[in-house]
């Protein structure tokens, strides 16, 4: 079963410990805005998705389920 994004996020987050104000306050984000991702009602601009790679350590590849044969190889 594929995760969303969104899906993806809450569960980073939840793993964490974390509420949403919490993960707002350290992606610089409100609430709201976490929430509305983390449920797909708002679609995540680039500066959104670089900041939860920054904050959770993980791969825009991963957040966004880019398929290994469109990764670039180093």
């Amino acid at each position: 079963m594929k995760l969303s994004f969104g899906e993806k996020i809450r569960n980073l987050r939840e793993d964490m410990d974390m509420n949403q104000t919490q993960l707002g306050n350290a992606v610089h984000m409100t609430q709201r805005k976490v929430s509305y991702i983390e449920c797909g009602k708002y679609e995540p601009s680039l500066e959104d998705i670089i900041a939860f790679c920054h904050f959770f350590h993980v791969s825009a590849d991963y957040l966004l389920d880019i398929p290994e044969k469109y990764r670039k190889k180093e």
